[in-house]
C-alpha cells in the first residue's frame, strides 16, 4: 500500500500579537481580516456566538468537530477608524485593534474577554492567550477532580484513563477545552489535538489554551444569563436528542456476565424480588471466555452464549433492553484481524502498514474511525448486532486508551485528532442507527468524546472510579462540570468500580441513594463484590427498595427533564448558581446540587453521620422525607438516617409522579399524582410535564407529544390551580385519574371546586381511596389531596 502523507510543521510560522492588519471584507456573517501573517475570520453564528478562526500561512488546519450549527441570518454592522474595527450583532461586538492585531469582546458596554496578546505559534504548539480579571471564576475543562473553580490550575487536554481515581485528578477520560466564566461568557478552544489549558497557573492574570496542531480557532458564547449561555452553546454544538424512556430506568451491569445462564439468572432475581429493571449491560465476556486475547472478535462466543437471538428476544419480552460493550481495538489474535486488515479498517503507521502495538489486552491495531472504509466496516458489525436485537451500544476505551504518536489517521496524526476519536466513533454509530434503524432511538454510552458529542446522544460516565468513600466524593463535581457543556447524561458507576477488599454496606447504600438523582441509574463494578442489589442481604435490599421505586415514581418528572435538556441544553443535574447569578460563591459548591427545578440534593459521602450539610441557594425548601421547612441562602445541617439523604423540594414546585412498576414497558400516566409544595412565600408558580410514547425518534419535531402545564395562584385567601393539556400522540391517555397533593397546608380547607363544581371533602382516607372526585385533608402530614377525572384541555381547581 502506498501512503501519501503531507506533514507540515507548526514551527514554520510564527503568528503573534505582532500581526498587522491589511484589509477586511464582510461576507454574510463572516468578517475576513487580511494580515501580514495570514487571514483571521470572525463568524457570527448567533447574535451571542462568534468564532475567531486564525489561519496563518502554511499552517495545517483540521475541520471543526464541535460546531454543527449553520450561521443564522443576522444583521451585522462594521465600523472603522484609523486604529481599529468593530463588528457588532444585535447584542455582541468585537473590537479589533489593527496594530498589533488584537480582539476584545463586549456585550453592550461590558467587556467580556480580551486577547492578551491572542494567537501564538511557536515550539510546535499554537493557541491563544486571554486576560483574566480579578475574582473571575472558571468552570469546565471536562472531567477533573480539582474543585468546581478550575482557575489557578494547569492541566493536559488529552483524553486519558485514570483507573481507580478518588479525591484528586488533573487528567481523566473526557477533556473539554472549554470554560464557563463568572464574567458571563463561555469560551471554547475548538481544537481536537493533544494540548494544555493553563487557567492562570503560570500567570495569575492570563488564561492560555495550546495544542500540537489541530485547529487554531476559538468560540466566544454570551447570553443574558447562564441558562441562555448554555442554550446558545448547545445550539452551536448540537442539542442532545431525547433518549428512550427506558434509559432512565434501572440497569443490571457488571464486569462481567460470563454466559447466558448468568444473564438470565440476574434478570430472574430482580423479578423474584419485585425490583424494577429496564436494561442489562454485557461486558467483554460476550465475545471471549477471558479478558485477554479476544478483543476485536465482536461476535458472540457460542460456547457461553449459544442462542443470542433467542436470549435477546426473551429479555425484550420481559421489558429488558440489552447493551453490549465494544472497543475500537482489534487484536492480532482475534478472529477478525485479517478481515479488518483487508477492509482497510486498521490505522496505519508511518510505513503505511497496519499499525500494531501492545497493551493490556494483547497485541492490537486501532480502527481508524476517521476513515470512511473503516467506519463502514465497523458499522456493519453494529448493524448486525442491532438486527439481532441489541438495544444499545457501549463504547469503551475510546480515549483511545492507548494511542501511539506515530499512528496515521485519514485526516492527521494521532496527536492531532486524539481528543476527537470518541466523538467520531459516536457519530458513526449514531448516523448508522438513524439511517438503518429509523424507528429506534439510539443509545450510545461512551467513556470519551469532545465538545459537541452530545448531539449524537452520547451517554458518558465518569470512568473506573475507586470503590471507596473517596471515589464517591467527587461525583457531583464531575457531573456538574460536564453537564454545563451539554453532557446531561453523565453518571458514575454506582457503588464504585475498582478495588475494594470487602463489601462496604453503608458506602453502597449511600452511592445508590445518590444515584436516584443522577441521570443514569447504573450500578457497575468488578465482580468480586456484586454491583447488583439483588445479590446482597435482605436489609440492604429493603433499605434500597423504596429508592429504586422512587426512581420509577419520578419518571414523569425525570423524562420532562430529559425533554428540557433536549430543548435548552440545561442539564438534569444543575449547579446551584443557576438559581442565583448574583452569588458567585455558589459556583464553588460541589456537593449540593439541583435535580431539575424542584429538587435540591446533597449526597452523603462520609460514613456514620447523623446529619449532613446542605447549601441553600435562597428561597424556601421542604425536606422531602420529614416536611421540615428551610429558608435562606446559608448552609444547614439536615438530619439523616441510613434510610435518607438530604433531598429538599423548592416551595412552589410541581412534581408529577406515578406508581412503581416492574419496568418502563409498564409505564403509564393514566393514573397521575401531582404534588405541589405550597408556601406563604409563593404567590404564583408553574410547572410542566412532557409525554410521548417514549420510543419513537423525532417526536418533538413531528409534533407527536403532549405537554401538561400546571399553574398556581394564591390570591384573596384562595388557592387556584389551572391544569392544561396540549398536543397528542398515539397511545396518549384520553383522560387521567389525577390526584393533586397540596403540601404544607396549615388548616383544612372547607370549600373545594373543580370547574365550578363542588368537591366533597371526606373525613377518612379509606373513603377517599375508594371514591372519585373527592378530597381529603391529612392533618398529620398537612397534606390536602384532591382526586379528579382530568379530561378537559383546561381544568381549574379552587381551594378556599
Amino acid at each position: 500500500m502506498k501512503l501519501v502523507f503531507a506533514f507540515v510543521t507548526l514551527c514554520c510560522a510564527f503568528f503573534s500579537a505582532a500581526a498587522q492588519y491589511q484589509a477586511h471584507q464582510l461576507d454574510g456573517n463572516t468578517l475576513h481580516i487580511d494580515t501580514d501573517a495570514g487571514q483571521v475570520s470572525l463568524t457570527f453564528y448567533r447574535n451571542d456566538v462568534v468564532e475567531a478562526f486564525y489561519q496563518p500561512t502554511g499552517v495545517k488546519q483540521l475541520p471543526s468537530f464541535s460546531i454543527s450549527q449553520q450561521p443564522q441570518p443576522l444583521t451585522l454592522q462594521v465600523a472603522e477608524n484609523n486604529d481599529s474595527l468593530r463588528i457588532s450583532s444585535a447584542s455582541l461586538s468585537v473590537a479589533i485593534n489593527k496594530s498589533p492585531l488584537q480582539l476584545s469582546y463586549y456585550r453592550g458596554d461590558k467587556l467580556l474577554l480580551a486577547e492578551q496578546p491572542g494567537y501564538f505559534n511557536q515550539d510546535g504548539n499554537h493557541g491563544f492567550r486571554f486576560a483574566l480579571t480579578a475574582g473571575e471564576k472558571l468552570l469546565g475543562g471536562g472531567q477533573r477532580v480539582l474543585g468546581m473553580d478550575r482557575r489557578g490550575h494547569k492541566f493536559p487536554l488529552y483524553n486519558k484513563a485514570h483507573y481507580g481515581y478518588s479525591t484528586a485528578s488533573s487528567q481523566m477520560y473526557f477533556s473539554l477545552p472549554a470554560v464557563l466564566s463568572s464574567n458571563n461568557y463561555l469560551l471554547l478552544f475548538d481544537n481536537s489535538a493533544k494540548g494544555e489549558a493553563d487557567l492562570g497557573a503560570t500567570n495569575a492574570d492570563v488564561m492560555q489554551f495550546s495544542a500540537e496542531g489541530g485547529r487554531s480557532s476559538y468560540v466566544l458564547v454570551a447570553g443574558n444569563n447562564y441558562p441562555a449561555i448554555i442554550d446558545n452553546y448547545t445550539s452551536l454544538t448540537g442539542k442532545p436528542p431525547l433518549p428512550a424512556r427506558w434509559t432512565l430506568g434501572n440497569y443490571a451491569s457488571r464486569f462481567g456476565y460470563r454466559n447466558e445462564a448468568q444473564v438470565r439468572d440476574v434478570v430472574k432475581r430482580f423479578a423474584d424480588l419485585q425490583l424494577p429493571l429496564d436494561a442489562l449491560v454485557i461486558d467483554l465476556y460476550w465475545f471471549g471466555p477471558d479478558i485477554q486475547g479476544h478483543m476485536g472478535n465482536l461476535a458472540w462466543d457460542s460456547n457461553a452464549f449459544p442462542q443470542p437471538e433467542k436470549m435477546l428476544a426473551d429479555l425484550k419480552a420481559d421489558g429488558i433492553n440489552t447493551i453490549l460493550v465494544t472497543e475500537p481495538f482489534v487484536l492480532t489474535s482475534s478472529k477478525r484481524w485479517q478481515e479488518a486488515v483487508e477492509a482497510g479498517a486498521i490505522a496505519p503507521g508511518l510505513d503505511g502498514k497496519p499499525k500494531t502495538f501492545d497493551f493490556y489486552f494483547g497485541n492490537t491495531g486501532l480502527i481508524d474511525v476517521f476513515n470512511l472504509k473503516a467506519r463502514d466496516w465497523f458499522w456493519q458489525i453494529y448493524k448486525g448486532l442491532a438486527e439481532q436485537g441489541v438495544a444499545g451500544v457501549w463504547g469503551d476505551l475510546g480515549e483511545p486508551e492507548v494511542h501511539p504518536d506515530d499512528t496515521v489517521h485519514a485526516i492527521g496524526m494521532a496527536n492531532e485528532v486524539h481528543n476527537a476519536f470518541g466523538h467520531q466513533w459516536a457519530d458513526m454509530v449514531y448516523s448508522g442507527m438513524r439511517r438503518d434503524f429509523p424507528e429506534q432511538r439510539p443509545f450510545i454510552m461512551m467513556r470519551a468524546g469532545a465538545p459537541g458529542s452530545q448531539r449524537f446522544g452520547m451517554v458518558p460516565w465518569t470512568g473506573d472510579v475507586d470503590r471507596s468513600w473517596g471515589g464517591l466524593k467527587p461525583q457531583v463535581e464531575l457531573a456538574l462540570s460536564m453537564g454545563l457543556f451539554g453532557f446531561g447524561y453523565i453518571h458514575s458507576d454506582l457503588g464504585g468500580f475498582a478495588g475494594g477488599e470487602k463489601f462496604d454496606k453503608e458506602l453502597y447504600i449511600r452511592w445508590l441513594q445518590y444515584g436516584v438523582f443522577q441521570p443514569v441509574y447504573r450500578p457497575h463494578a468488578q465482580e468480586h463484590i456484586a454491583p447488583e442489589v439483588v445479590f446482597h442481604d435482605h436489609d440492604t435490599i429493603d433499605t434500597l427498595r423504596p429508592w429504586l421505586n422512587l426512581r420509577y415514581q419520578l419518571l414523569p418528572y425525570n423524562y420532562s427533564l430529559a425533554y428540557q435538556h433536549s430543548q435548552s441544553g440545561l442539564p438534569l443535574m444543575r449547579p446551584l448558581f443557576l438559581l442565583d447569578q448574583q452569588n458567585p460563591a455558589l459556583m464553588d459548591e460541589n456537593n449540593s446540587y439541583l435535580w431539575g427545578d424542584a429538587f435540591l440534593v446533597a449526597p452523603v459521602t462520609e460514613p456514620g453521620v447523623k446529619s449532613w450539610p446542605v447549601q441553600l441557594p435562597g428561597g424556601v425548601w421542604f425536606d422531602y422525607f420529614s416536611g421540615k421547612r428551610y429558608a435562606g441562602s446559608g448552609k444547614v445541617e439536615v438530619p439523616v438516617t441510613l434510610d435518607t439523604i438530604p433531598v429538599l423540594v423548592k416551595a412552589g414546585s410541581f412534581v408529577p409522579m406515578v406508581a412503581p412498576m416492574a419496568n418502563t414497558r409498564d409505564y403509564s400516566s393514566r393514573e397521575l399524582t401531582l404534588h405541589f409544595y405550597a408556601d406563604s412565600s409563593v404567590d404564583c408558580a408553574k410547572g410542566e410535564m412532557f409525554e410521548d410514547d417514549g420510543k419513537t425518534p423525532d417526536t418533538i419535531a413531528k409534533g407527536q407529544f403532549e405537554l401538561l402545564n400546571f399553574y398556581y395562584l394564591n390570591q384573596d385567601n384562595q388557592q387556584k390551580f389551572e391544569l392544561r393539556r396540549s398536543g397528542s400522540y398515539q397511545g396518549m391517555p384520553a383522560s387521567r385519574e389525577l390526584t393533586l397533593v397540596v403540601h404544607n397546608q396549615n388548616a383544612k380547607r372547607s370549600h373545594i371546586s373543580v370547574d365550578g363544581r363542588y368537591i366533597q371533602l371526606v373525613p377518612q382516607q379509606a373513603r377517599f381511596n375508594r371514591m372519585q372526585n373527592v378530597a381529603w385533608y391529612d392533618k398529620a402530614s398537612r397534606q390536602l389531596k384532591v382526586k379528579l377525572d382530568w379530561q378537559a384541555d383546561k381544568t381549574q381547581l379552587t381551594i378556599k
